[in-house]
């Protein structure tokens, strides 16, 4: 989820000189590197959103990518993008649930995810579709919202900071890391390699300093915290005189509870949004 805007709604680590643009295609060509996409694969996109990262992989890899989306709003704003990125020849979408995909079992040579699997209701069904549509021996590799070892379950203040993150991301469950290990094996995944990305080596900027903003870019502003009132306090006023749809404001305060409580579980260490898996399907 990138509070910011955009076409990529995902978080991610920076380096040192890296703009918010740079490093969030850097994270996701990681996952096409991982996969080793290249020309003439066919891959799915579970949870494609509006697309920005299947334009990045697409346009990185020269695979071809079918983004998988239940939402047809955010269906009709990726064709858009395809189109006006004029890479409608390495692009397709699905509107259908990511638990029940419309196609044929062994259907892709790879599949991805970036923080959308968080919104499966468990992790096994969703890991078991992901697993029935790879091909004998094709990959999976996603980023995982997830709870740390630092995580305590006894004390409130971390309690409360996770019902905030599950309520504003509509999230039934945060997983622990093992959960999602032990889901990925128990339908039938070989594991090949699983870390928290957020745990940086060297200079680095933190995924969730966006959403505390600092710096003088426009991203930073308004995914920082007085951006976020800026917005919320706007949206007030259009509500107020009917341009914005009721209820905006209320989702608007949802995102923000959301944003705040995702910005202190990162300066805890208690949450990460890029839990990397990477799992083979057996030949």
């Amino acid at each position: 989820m990138n509070m910011g805007g955009g076409k990529s709604f995902h978080f991610a680590p920076r380096v040192p000189g890296e703009s918010f643009k740079e490093s969030l295609a850097r994270h996701e060509r990681f996952l096409a590197d991982a996969l080793g996409l290249k020309p003439g694969m066919v891959v799915a996109d579970f949870g494609c959103g509006v697309g920005g990262p299947l334009l990045e992989i697409a346009r990185y890899s020269g695979a071809r990518i079918v983004g998988i989306n239940s939402n047809a709003y955010q269906l009709g704003r990726a064709r858009r993008f395809v189109d006006e990125a004029d890479l409608s020849h390495l692009a397709e979408f699905l509107h259908c649930d990511f638990l029940n995909v419309d196609a044929p079992d062994e259907s892709f040579d790879a599949i991805y995810d970036i923080e959308a699997t968080c919104h499966a209701p468990d992790k096994v069904s969703i890991f078991g579709e992901v697993f029935r549509l790879l091909k004998p021996g094709a990959c999976f590799a996603g980023y995982e919202y997830c709870l740390t070892d630092r995580f305590d379950a006894h004390d409130p203040h971390h309690l409360k900071i996770k019902a905030d993150i599950q309520l504003g991301g509509s999230l039934l469950e945060i997983a622990d890391q093992q959960t999602v290990d032990d889901a990925l094996r128990s339908v039938g995944f070989e594991v090949l390699e699983t870390r928290d990305l957020s745990i940086q080596t060297g200079p680095s900027i933190p995924w969730y300093q966006p959403l505390v903003g600092s710096g003088l870019s426009l991203a930073s502003f308004r995914s920082s915290r007085f951006g976020r009132w800026v917005t919320h306090n706007s949206l007030k006023t259009l509500e107020t005189l009917h341009i914005a749809p009721q209820g905006t404001v209320r989702v608007s305060e949802t995102l923000n509870l959301c944003a705040a409580a995702m910005a202190e579980a990162g300066k805890l260490g208690i949450f990460t949004p890029m839990y990397f898996s990477h799992a083979r399907k057996p030949e």
